[in-house]
C-alpha cells in the first residue's frame, strides 16, 4: 500500500470533479492528476494511427507505442503524447466521446492504470477518473464519488464550451452526448463507473465549488483524525 497521502474522486462527466480536485491539490500543496486527459489522449493516438476507437484488436497493436507521460509545470498537469504536448488538444467532443469508447478495452484500461498506480506510489496526488476508487486506488481510505443531476452537469459543459468560444453545440446536444457517455461508462463490463461502498457521495447540483470543497476536505480530516 501506498504511505503517500492519495485521494481518489470518481463521477459522472461535468460533475465537477476535475475543478474539485485540482481545488483539493491546491488547498493540501499536493499534485493532480487528471486520469480522463491519459484516455483522451489515447483516443488521439488511435485516431493519429488510423485505429478505430472501438477495434480492440487493432488498440492493442499499437498499444505499446503509445507513450502517454504525464509533466508538470507553472501551467499545471500536461500530457505529452510520444512527447508532444497534446494537453491543449484533448478537450473536444470528438476526443471526450473518444476517450469513453477507448476506456472500454480492458487492455487500454490496465496499462493507464498502470501508469496511474505508479504515480499514487511516487507522489502525495489527487486522482480523478471513473475507476479510481474501484481499480487504480482501491486501498486509499480517502474515496469520493461527486456527481450532479444530468440537466446541471449539461450546462456546465456548454457554459464551459462557450468561454472557450466554442458554439458550434447545442445545450440540448451536449445534454444528449452527456446522457450517452453516461450509459457507455456505466454499462461496460469492464470496469464500469459506479460508487465504491466506502466512498462519500458529494452531490453538486446545488453546492458551490467551495462548499464542495469544504466537504471534501472535512471529510479528509475527519478520516486523519480516526487514524491517530
Amino acid at each position: 500500500m501506498s504511505e503517500h497521502l492519495n485521494i481518489a474522486i470518481d463521477g459522472p462527466s461535468g460533475a465537477g470533479k476535475s475543478t474539485l480536485a485540482k481545488a483539493v491539490a491546491k488547498e493540501l500543496n499536493i499534485r493532480y492528476l487528471d486520469t480522463g486527459s491519459m484516455y483522451r489522449a489515447m483516443a488521439l493516438y488511435a485516431m493519429r494511427r488510423g485505429v478505430g476507437v472501438t477495434d480492440e484488436a487493432g488498440l492493442k497493436t499499437i498499444l505499446d507505442d503509445a507513450d502517454i507521460t504525464v509533466v508538470y509545470d507553472a501551467r499545471g498537469q500536461r500530457v505529452l503524447l510520444c512527447g508532444e504536448d497534446v494537453t491543449d488538444r484533448l478537450r473536444t467532443p470528438e476526443l471526450s466521446m473518444g476517450a469513453s469508447t477507448v476506456s472500454a478495452h480492458p487492455c487500454v484500461r490496465e496499462k493507464l492504470a498502470r501508469l496511474q498506480r505508479e504515480v499514487g506510489k511516487n507522489y502525495d496526488v489527487v486522482m480523478d477518473g471513473r475507476d479510481i476508487t474501484t481499480n487504480v486506488l482501491p486501498e486509499t481510505k480517502y474515496k469520493f464519488f461527486v456527481t450532479a443531476s444530468p440537466e446541471v452537469r449539461a450546462m456546465r459543459r456548454f457554459n464551459e464550451m462557450h468561454a472557450r468560444g466554442d458554439a458550434s453545440e447545442t445545450y440540448e446536444q451536449v445534454l444528449a452526448a452527456l446522457k450517452i457517455r453516461d450509459h457507455n461508462d456505466s454499462t461496460r463490463s469492464y470496469m464500469p463507473l459506479r460508487k465504491a461502498e466506502d466512498a462519500m457521495l458529494i452531490d453538486t447540483s446545488e453546492l458551490s465549488i467551495d462548499e464542495a470543497l469544504n466537504t471534501l476536505l472535512e471529510a479528509i480530516r475527519q478520516k486523519e483524525t480516526e487514524q491517530k
